[in-house]
């Protein structure tokens, strides 16, 4: 009697190549199936859209791109790195001084003004010039914390008006 299994249609395998369910490749086809790769991408022999894989060192021209193009999309030569604009930081010195001064001994609120006018100019020219200034967030706290300061001051100032004020008033009664 024949044996059921050399009866049985060949069926569909997952990975590629045809045979019984269940069964090893025969001894006598000398290598095992390659792997297919998943739809819609290339296998490991082939580069991308069915072309060679790229065998050139890295930094050449590959085979049949056009001179001066860079390989993967890269852009010409690298960007210079942005440095941060000077006065960036000197907009935030003078106004964490000009914050913290004030509760120490209320004189470095004086730099509140200056603090706000350097941090504006600062994020102006950085705005103006974004690929060679980096700073903005320096420089935007810089002048927040001068303004929130010069308000501080305008305030104090207002009070110490209204004090004397008051004083020379309840004086001369």
């Amino acid at each position: 009697m024949s044996d059921p299994d050399e009866t049985m249609p060949p069926t569909h395998q997952p990975y590629g190549g045809a045979g019984r369910s269940g069964d090893a490749p025969a001894s006598g086809q000398g290598r095992p199936p390659e792997p297919q790769a998943p739809y819609g991408q290339a296998s490991s022999a082939q580069g991308p859209y069915g072309q060679p894989p790229a065998t050139q060192p890295y930094g050449q021209q590959p085979y049949g791109q056009p001179y001066g193009q860079q390989p993967y999309g890269q852009p010409y030569g690298y960007a210079a790195p942005t440095t941060t604009h000077p006065q960036a930081n000197t907009a935030l010195v003078l106004g964490i001084v000009a914050i913290g001064g004030m509760f120490v001994c209320g004189l470095p609120v004086l730099v509140s003004p200056f603090a706000w006018y350097v941090g504006a100019k600062a994020k102006r020219e950085i705005e103006a010039e974004p690929g060679r200034w980096s700073g903005r967030s320096e420089a935007n706290t810089g002048m927040v914390l001068g303004i929130v300061g010069t308000v501080l001051l305008g305030l104090g100032v207002l009070a110490a008006v209204l004090l004397v004020t008051l004083a020379v008033a309840g004086s001369s009664v």
